[in-house]
């Protein structure tokens, strides 16, 4: 065979070898691309996102889109032409595997996560929506979960409220670690508490007599390194009575980033006039029960898919600002850091005066 036609044919199998390696070879990432994104004032596979009872509502025109992410599943595993595709695309953006699923978290694990943050970020836009309209909202500490084994468990249930932790008035979920912290490990600790059932039964029944119970519980020590906390096993979390019903109907979305666009939805359902003046804004970011607006992931991804949606305004957390290098040709991405900062800049938008807005290309 002539060394020419030898090289060629070498070259050639060499070539497919690489190939079929780069095919068939798994590597540790994993792709996130643009979801899909929805309007909080519109319709989601034929009915409202947001159904309000009992309380008055006002028609709104425009766009408010909660945005998302598509990511791959957790048991998927990306090949090497895959990842150098994903890398190449201006729509995708390729991770290490453990960025999206630390620890080995499973499918089911992630997906459990994901739906308990969505609801928690849609319970904390009611309350900061109903807190700027100064519609007051009744609050309370409960147990949001007991770890198994731990010296809780059977004592203390999801959904109880904590009144008070020896004898002291619980105001706050953090108020709850730092009165169990006062003991040593081995030392009881008296939870005054109303069940979870006798709740629900009162505020079903309109009542505000309710049933407490003690619980007498033996601390154990944590099981962090270094110095040894006195814990209880219990994580502690607030809960919510509203003065009407509000329902957000939004199906095969997780996670906490769509708090921001719910409560500013909310706000606008509940107030005459159109917040966005009939404009197409998008947004993200978390939000607390103050209207404090946090970071998200992901926002590369979600300004691309709110610009070919047709948003020309993105509200964007202050601290995702740095991340959110690339901007989409014809995208503005407004600064916001509270639900106050949002209302200003929407304020803004709608009167068309935007030359000030606070964006994130400016200091």
């Amino acid at each position: 065979m002539p060394r020419r036609t030898a090289t060629m044919l070498a070259s050639t199998l060499m070539l497919i070898a690489l190939l079929c390696a780069g095919v068939f070879i798994p590597v540790p990432y994993a792709e996130m691309s643009p979801g899909p994104t929805v309007n909080t004032l519109g319709e989601h596979d034929g009915e409202p996102v947001l159904q309000i009872a009992g309380r008055k509502t006002y028609p709104a025109d425009g766009h408010l889109n909660m945005t998302t992410v598509r990511v791959t599943s957790a048991d998927y595993r990306m090949n090497l032409v895959e990842a150098v595709y994903g890398w190449l695309a201006h729509d995708t953006k390729v991770v290490p595997h453990d960025t999206l699923y630390p620890d080995g978290k499973t499918e089911e694990e992630s997906t459990q996560e994901n739906a308990e943050e969505f609801s928690q970020s849609q319970e904390s836009a009611k309350v900061a929506a109903l807190k700027e309209l100064d519609i007051p909202v009744r609050s309370w500490v409960i147990v949001s979960t007991v770890v198994k084994d731990a010296p809780a468990e059977g004592k203390l249930h999801a959904g109880d409220v904590i009144k008070a932790v020896d004898g002291k008035p619980v105001k706050e979920p953090s108020d709850v670690a730092d009165l169990v912290t006062e003991h040593r490990p081995g030392e009881d600790v008296v939870f005054t508490v109303v069940p979870a059932k006798e709740q629900a039964a009162a505020e079903k029944e309109k009542r505000t007599a309710v049933r407490t119970e003690k619980v007498t519980i033996t601390t154990r020590a944590s099981d962090d390194a270094g110095e040894k906390r006195a814990v209880v096993g219990i994580s502690a979390g607030t809960d919510h009575t509203f003065p009407f019903a509000i329902d957000i109907k939004l199906a095969d979305v997780g996670g906490p980033s769509a708090g921001l666009m719910f409560a500013l939805g909310i706000y606008d359902k509940l107030t005459p006039g159109s917040l966005t003046g009939g404009s197409f804004v998008a947004g993200t970011g978390t939000i607390d029960d103050e209207g404090k607006v946090g970071p998200i992931g992901g926002i590369e991804m979600k300004t691309v898919g709110a610009r070919d949606k047709g948003a020309e305004y993105f509200l964007t957390p202050a601290d995702n600002c740095a991340a959110a290098r690339d901007i989409p040709d014809g995208l503005t991405l407004v600064k916001v850091g509270t639900i106050d900062d949002a209302l200003d800049a929407l304020k803004d938008i709608r009167a068309g005066d935007t030359a000030d807005l606070p964006t994130c290309t400016t200091s």
